[in-house]
């Protein structure tokens, strides 16, 4: 037998290894979260009855730890995470299918950094679809990745509105881009690198079903060559995204190139079973105004998406959202 079998048949039992981990970790994480649930809905009666009070639960809190000092999670505070976790979610088929894919410590941030129903939900499936850990998930919540991505769904432009594909939830208003540490004066070679430099949290900005094709992608027609910043896949549309960068604010002037690079792309580059390309012009700000009437009449599937190099504040970005839903109603 060569090394190569030995090292395939090896990684088959490692394989199996790691299937069998993964099924024990799900089984223990749902029975968990159920069992939390459960104790946050008697909690919840009982003190909604008024048979308990604030000393009550203390006093359960205490019983718990004497009766099993090992016990993690069942301190006054956590029984009232419970109770809050109970509140959020009451319909129990909503938890036993959606909110045990995910960790306890994944909801005490969800829990703790949201206000509404809706967004909560968001970021459960956030978290499920991109596979977040805590830090990334405290990232995506301190970044308002639920407002950015509302906002871009309600601005989708015209051209969006026949193309194969629900292009909702995929793009947002605007990238926060504070992983780079960018100086507040840069060049568009110095956000390239930069982007480039740091994928892996670039990827996680934009979504899990992005991967990169390359920088500086190369078209060449009629024996010139023209340049793409970056390239690359979305696996869920089946199409090819094109980001032209621009340091400046945006200008109607800057949409032709893009025009033009999504023409080559799908006329050379697309297969036959993907779906059109789509180009995203990233700049450092832009007018809401100058967009519409710039996108208006627009054929190409195209977006303008301006960027921050630092996080974006939370609560702007709540107050964008108010905004544009009060004066589309």
């Amino acid at each position: 037998m060569t090394n190569n079998q030995e090292d395939n048949q090896f990684e088959y039992i490692l394989s199996l290894i790691h299937d069998a981990k993964n099924r024990v970790y799900q089984s223990v994480n749902h029975t968990q979260i159920m069992l939390y649930w459960q104790i946050g809905g008697y909690v919840f009666e009982r003190l909604s009855k008024a048979e308990w009070g604030a000393k009550t639960v203390q006093h359960l809190a205490d019983y718990l730890q004497k009766k099993d000092p090992l016990l993690t999670n069942f301190t006054k505070r956590g029984l009232y995470r419970m109770q809050q976790f109970f509140i959020a979610y009451p319909e129990k088929e909503f938890v036993s299918t959606l909110s045990t894919q995910i960790s306890w410590s994944h909801h005490l941030e969800i829990l703790s950094g949201t206000k509404s129903v809706q967004e909560r939900e968001y970021y459960i499936k956030l978290s499920i679809k991109d596979r977040l850990n805590v830090h990334h998930l405290r990232r995506q919540l301190k970044s308002g990745h639920f407002e950015r991505s509302i906002i871009a769904d309600k601005l989708l432009p015209s051209s969006f509105d026949n193309y194969p594909k629900d292009v909702t939830g995929v793009f947002k208003d605007s990238y926060s881009l504070e992983f780079l540490k960018l100086p507040e004066e840069h060049s568009e070679n110095d956000l390239k690198k930069s982007l480039v430099k740091n994928l892996k949290s670039f990827i996680l900005e934009l979504g899990s079903d992005f991967t990169f094709v390359g920088e500086e992608f190369r078209l060449q027609i009629d024996m010139e060559d023209f340049y793409i910043d970056l390239l690359f896949y979305h696996r869920e549309l089946c199409c090819l995204v094109a980001f032209e960068l621009k340091i400046e604010k945006f200008s109607p002037s800057h949409l032709g190139q893009l025009n033009f690079y999504l023409e080559a792309l799908d006329q050379d580059i697309k297969k036959p079973h993907e779906n059109p390309s789509i180009g995203i012009l990233l700049c450092k700000t832009k007018s809401k105004t100058v967009v519409e009437y710039t996108l208006n009449r627009n054929v190409s599937p195209a977006l303008v998406i301006d960027y921050s190099s630092k996080l974006i504040d939370k609560q702007v970005l709540q107050a964008k959202v108010q905004e544009l839903f009060s004066f589309s109603d």
